[in-house]
């Protein structure tokens, strides 16, 4: 079992590892990088050379900020960012301000905020969509345009077919604000909701739609026997404890086959009638672009196949990489920590080819990956994977011990 001083160590280790790990590979990024921006300037029409990046949420924004700025001085290449989405969308927060109104706008942060003082022509953006890779190639949606590629880094992330409160699936900032709009309207004009999906997402906006308008009836419906199922019992524990308290109805292993008109029906043959019906559940790796050129580095599960240093599991295609939620990594809670760390190791590799050498980076797992904040209306468990609990009655949170192999689990 974990002690105090335990987790004191292994945060403390976790720590000096991961700055240990910046500053090796900031040492094997190019020496002066841009110090003289003046001398290391170069006309953009010259950068013909293109290192293209499909998606910039966290990982592709990283893997962008990384790049543009340790691109060797005099290069030829640029960085080109493909992003259908006007605005980054802060996806952790839209479950809340799914149900809490006047915060939607918050969720939107506009690009290239710290990127303002690149040399010219180090980094090109394009907001379109990347329908089809080619060995060569990638070929935009609206435009039509195929734009050449000598690295191509894959960020696509996560996809999910009815968008709220997971995505806005809307490129635009004032129609995905429009769309949290309605679905905020949606709960408060409800009398009772269903919800499905027991992961963060659902559990945040139940409790959240519970906590707000406590007169509503808000039932849960998660396929597992617990909500929260991907982290340890203690979280479970937690999350269920505090579901009960706010007096939502949980429904566990059964799943919706059906919903249509307020009428939900469920496996196991319940029906339950509502007027207003949120799925939290669907998301899928986005990797349809490369099931064409490369099937083999696809899982099952949709997935890109990668090796270690996060290029893709086809040698056919070194300079392709991938990572973030569309990437196989393995990591067991994925998130924007582990998507930052990942989009460095494949940016740091791609700097290394563009020195002739061959990428040697990789991504490893850490137990830190599990960490997750997880709301319960206004209570809050910092929860780090099992280290700890919330007491939901009074908003406090105490420390609790953690199995040694559930540390092993999530990769420490």
């Amino acid at each position: 079992m974990l002690d105090k001083p335990v987790l004191f160590s292994k945060v403390l280790a976790y720590t000096f590892a991961f700055f240990f790990r910046e500053w090796r590979r900031a040492l094997g990024r190019t020496t002066d990088g841009w110090a003289s921006k003046v001398s290391s300037k170069k006309p953009s029409d010259t950068r013909d050379r293109n290192i293209v990046i499909v998606g910039a949420s966290f990982a592709g924004y990283q893997a962008a900020r990384v790049l543009s700025m340790n691109l060797p001085p005099g290069t030829s290449f640029r960085v080109v960012v493909i992003e259908p989405n006007s605005h980054f969308q802060f996806t952790w927060v839209l479950p809340r301000f799914c149900v809490a109104k006047g915060h939607e706008h918050k969720a939107f942060i506009p690009y290239r905020q710290d990127l303002k003082e690149l040399p010219e022509g180090a980094l090109h953006w394009v907001q379109d969509r990347v329908v089809e890779v080619t060995k060569t190639h990638v070929k935009l949606q609206e435009s039509g345009e195929e734009i050449p590629y000598e690295y191509l880094i894959v960020a696509t992330g996560s996809a999910v077919k009815d968008g709220l409160p997971s995505r806005p699936n809307a490129a635009d900032k004032l129609e995905a604000m429009k769309k949290m709009k309605e679905m905020q309207n949606g709960i408060e004009k409800a009398t009772k909701i269903v919800v499905v999906g027991g992961g963060a997402a659902g559990v945040e906006l139940a409790t959240d739609a519970k906590s707000k308008y406590p007169d509503k009836t808000v039932i849960l419906v998660h396929s597992r026997a617990a909500p929260m199922h991907r982290f340890s019992k203690t979280l479970q524990d937690a999350a269920v404890e505090g579901i009960n308290k706010l007096g939502i109805e949980l429904i566990l292993e059964d799943r919706v086959v059906s919903e249509e008109s307020g009428i939900v029906t469920l496996r196991s043959g319940k029906v339950i009638e509502c007027d207003y019906f949120i799925n939290c559940v669907g998301q899928k790796p986005a990797s349809d672009i490369l099931k064409t050129l490369a099937p083999g580095a696809i899982t099952e599960s949709g997935h890109i196949k990668v090796k270690p240093t996060l290029q893709i599991a086809d040698d056919i295609f070194p300079n392709i990489y991938a990572c973030g939620d569309v990437a196989d990594t393995k990591t067991a809670n994925p998130n924007g920590r582990s998507a930052n760390r990942q989009a460095d190791v494949a940016a740091d590799n791609v700097l290394l080819a563009l020195r002739g050498k061959k990428p040697s980076y990789t991504f490893t797992n850490y137990w830190a990956d599990g960490i997750i904040k997880l709301t319960l209306g206004i209570v809050s468990i910092p929860f780090s994977p099992s280290w700890y609990r919330a007491n939901t009655a009074s908003g406090q949170v105490r420390h609790v011990s953690q199995r040694r192999k559930q540390a092993a689990s999530m990769g420490g």
